[in-house]
C-alpha cells in the first residue's frame, strides 16, 4: 500500500454513515491497551470482536510487545474467548526479523536480547539467534521481555560497540500492566543507546517496516488500525495512510487526545472496542462551534468550552473538533480540565 500525501491537517475526528465494520475489511488491532491488559480482557472486547467478525471482518492482531510467538498470543486470546489462529498475529518481532534478512547473509547469526517470540521470528527467516557478542553475530537486535537481566543488555553494548549493525523490535518506552504502566523495550535500548552512542534500526510501530509486515501478513485491501496509543498506533496509521479508531481503554487520555499534534489526531474516537460496532458520530462546524450529538464546543485563546449534554463520546469529539481546530498544526495547549470533567473524563 503506498503512502497518501497529506496535504490537509485533520482537525475533527470523522463520521460514517455505515458502522466500522461495513467500511473496512480488515482490522489491525493493537493488543496491550486495546484487547487485553495482562491476563484479563478489557471490558466490551470479547463480545465486540465476536461481533465485528460475525459481520464479515477480519480481524489481526497486530503488536509492538516482541515477548511472545504468535501461537502463543492466539492460545492467549482464545482462552479469553476471541478464537485466533497464529496467523491472525503479527508481532514488530515479525518486522523486525524481515528487516534483518533484507541486510543480513542468508543464515546468519543475530544476537537476540528478548523473549520467545524474537527468537521465533528470527528463525522464521532462516537466522540463527544466539546470546554472546562473543559469537560474531552479523547482527543485533532488542525486543521486549519481561525477564530481562543486565547481563543482556551488557552483550547487546559489547557487539553495537565493535561495530554490528543494531536493531529494535520497538522503542515504546512504557507498556500496560495489570499493576499498571510498566517500562517497555525502548526503555531497554535507551540503556544500550547511552552505552554505546549508536542509533537502531527500528521496525515497530509507527515505522513503516509494521505497517508494510501487516499489510503483507493480511492482505487487506481497506485496513483500520485500531490502537490505544498516539505515538505508535495513530502516527503509525498516519504514516501508512490508513484510518484509525483511537479507544480509551489503555495508555492516551482524553486530555492528551484533545492536545494531539496531526500526526497523532485519530480518524475514529470510541470509549472502546464497541465503537467498531457502530456509527462514529459526525462533527458539523457553524460560526466557530463544533457540535456533536447533543454537545457543542468551542476554542479561543482564553478557553475551551463545552456546553450541552448527550453521550460522552459525542462532546469528546465535538472537544476534538473545537482544539484541533484551533492548535492547527500544532498542540492545543489550553486548560481542557473543566469540559472533560463534564463528560466524566
Amino acid at each position: 500500500m503506498s503512502l497518501r500525501s497529506r496535504t490537509k491537517t485533520r482537525t475533527s475526528p470523522s463520521g460514517s454513515e455505515q458502522p466500522l465494520t461495513r467500511a473496512y475489511d480488515t482490522a489491525l488491532l493493537d493488543l496491550d491497551g486495546v484487547v487485553y491488559t495482562g491476563n484479563d480482557a478489557i471490558p466490551h472486547a470479547v463480545e465486540s470482536l465476536t461481533a465485528a467478525r460475525g459481520q464479515g471482518m477480519r480481524l489481526a492482531y497486530v503488536t509492538n510487545n516482541a515477548a511472545r510467538t504468535p501461537q502463543t498470543v492466539a492460545e492467549h486470546l482464545t482462552r479469553l474467548g476471541v478464537p485466533a489462529a497464529a496467523e491472525d498475529v503479527i508481532t514488530s518481532a515479525q518486522a523486525v526479523a524481515r528487516l534483518i534478512a533484507e541486510q543480513a547473509p542468508a543464515g546468519a547469526r543475530v544476537l537476540a536480547v528478548g523473549g520467545p517470540g524474537l527468537a521465533a521470528a528470527l528463525r522464521e527467516r532462516g537466522l540463527v539467534p544466539v546470546d554472546s557478542a562473543a559469537d560474531d553475530p552479523a547482527a543485533a537486535v532488542q525486543g521486549y521481555a519481561p525477564e530481562l537481566r543486565w547481563a543482556q543488555l551488557a552483550e547487546m553494548a559489547y557487539a553495537v560497540n565493535r561495530g554490528v549493525p543494531w536493531f529494535a523490535s520497538n522503542t515504546d518506552l512504557t507498556i500496560p500492566t495489570a499493576q499498571g504502566i510498566a517500562p517497555g523495550n525502548g526503555a531497554a535500548v535507551e540503556v544500550v543507546r547511552i552505552a554505546t552512542g549508536a542509533e537502531p534500526q527500528v521496525a515497530g510501530k509507527p515505522l513503516p517496516p509494521m505497517h508494510r509486515e501487516s499489510v503483507i501478513r493480511t492482505g487487506a485491501r481497506t485496513p483500520l488500525v485500531v490502537g490505544d496509543r498516539l505515538d505508535t498506533d495513530i502516527e503509525g496509521a498516519y504514516a501508512g495512510g490508513v484510518p484509525s479508531l483511537l479507544v480509551l481503554t489503555g495508555v492516551t487520555t482524553a486530555s492528551q487526545l484533545l492536545g494531539a499534534q496531526p500526526r497523532h489526531r485519530p480518524t475514529y474516537v470510541a470509549t472502546d472496542l464497541r465503537g467498531l460496532l457502530t456509527c462514529p458520530p459526525e462533527v458539523t462546524a457553524v460560526d466557530g462551534a463544533f457540535t456533536c450529538g447533543g454537545w457543542t464546543a468551542t476554542a479561543s485563546s482564553a478557553e475551551l468550552t463545552l456546553d450541552g449534554r448527550g453521550a460522552p463520546v459525542e462532546g469528546l469529539c465535538a472537544l476534538c473538533a473545537a482544539a484541533w481546530t484551533y492548535a492547527g498544526e500544532g498542540a492545543c495547549d489550553l486548560d481542557v480540565s473543566e469540559p472533560l470533567s463534564r463528560l466524566g473524563l
